[in-house]
């Protein structure tokens, strides 16, 4: 169990690494991963169990004591990355199909490994986790709704088929492994250790099912595609700590916020492109890149944070289910 849990936090650390490497297998063979597409959703339903068999009553106390940090967390996630996601699509007149996939991974609630570079970048752990949560939460009304609301123009979008998938793949998943975690919760704890490795095996396999389906297309338009995506993660960034220092959040909490909005459950944008609009490949693109760059970007920024942070980290408590929960 000890030799599992190593190899767990070890594939955790190099998460980016095997995004990459399943990506080029993915690219050089296509036909090796070309049947998992079919089960992309099933995948994303083994992330967000695990999400679930990590949550705690802890996780929301933040909301109770910092509730306008959490609701400046929260809203800027689903109003900055898709507004900014309209705009690069505007501003480079990105072809629909393109333009659909990088509004989609937009409109995604937070991805949890948001709450390890928090962490990392000494920030205020607990909030990260408490934004995260609750943006997953509402993911199935507030992404179907704030896609359909900026997608539109591009491509006809059904609010009401996707708000279903989304509970398909996000909260009936998640209300599973809550009680689970209830039910068996001395197991459950031990078994949440070793959920990182479950959660990139999933995420990998994901991103390579993407990229088998779409490569012509990635050869086509994978660097517009690419820089389009480094934008709109590092404005994600940079917007999301200028709104929480505007409404005059500690260091700590606008680092959190900042990351928080920066990083992407880019596994649900994957999964919503393949059964969406599977019919267009390349939408799912956009969140496969997602994948990759914001576990690059985002160990960057935390490292820089921690150098110039003059706040303690918050209680191993917070540290200890940030590492848990990490994912793509």
């Amino acid at each position: 169990m000890n030799a599992l849990i190593r190899l767990s936090q070890f594939v955790g650390k190099t998460f980016a690494l095997w995004v990459l490497l399943f990506a080029a297998l993915a690219f050089l063979s296509p036909s090796s991963f070309t049947l998992i597409g079919q089960y992309i959703p099933w995948l994303l339903g083994i992330v967000m169990l695990g999400m679930g068999m990590t949550l705690t009553l802890g996780d929301f106390r933040e909301i109770i004591r910092h509730p306008l940090a959490v609701i400046i967390g929260v809203v800027s996630q689903f109003v900055i990355m898709p507004l900014i996601a309209y705009a690069l699509a505007k501003l480079f007149a990105l072809p629909p199909a393109i333009a659909v996939g990088v509004i989609l991974v937009g409109a995604c609630p937070g991805g949890t490994a948001s709450n390890v570079m928090t962490y990392l970048a000494r920030g205020n752990t607990a909030l990260s986790v408490a934004c995260t949560s609750v943006s997953t939460l509402l993911a199935p009304i507030l992404t179907p709704v704030v896609f359909y609301l900026l997608a539109s123009e591009w491509l006809e979008v059904s609010m009401s088929a996707m708000f279903i998938s989304v509970i398909k793949m996000v909260l009936f998943p998640i209300a599973i492994g809550v009680m689970l975690r209830m039910i068996f919760k001395s197991s459950i704890a031990k078994a949440t250790e070793v959920l990182p490795l479950v959660s990139v095996f999933s995420i990998v396999l994901i991103v390579a099912a993407v990229v088998s389906g779409s490569k012509q297309s990635i050869i086509e338009s994978g660097l517009l595609i690419f820089g389009v995506v480094v934008l709109h993660n590092g404005l994600g960034y940079l917007l999301g700590f200028g709104v929480a220092r505007l409404f005059k959040l500690n260091f700590a909490d606008s680092k959190a916020v900042s990351i928080e909005v920066g990083m992407q459950n880019s596994g649900l944008g994957a999964a919503l492109a393949k059964t969406h609009f599977a019919l267009d490949p390349v939408t799912a693109v956009p969140s496969a890149i997602f994948s990759f760059w914001h576990n690059i970007s985002g160990p960057i920024l935390a490292t820089f944070w921690a150098s110039r942070s003059d706040n303690p980290v918050k209680t191993t408590e917070t540290t200890e289910t940030a590492k848990t929960k990490a994912d793509a």
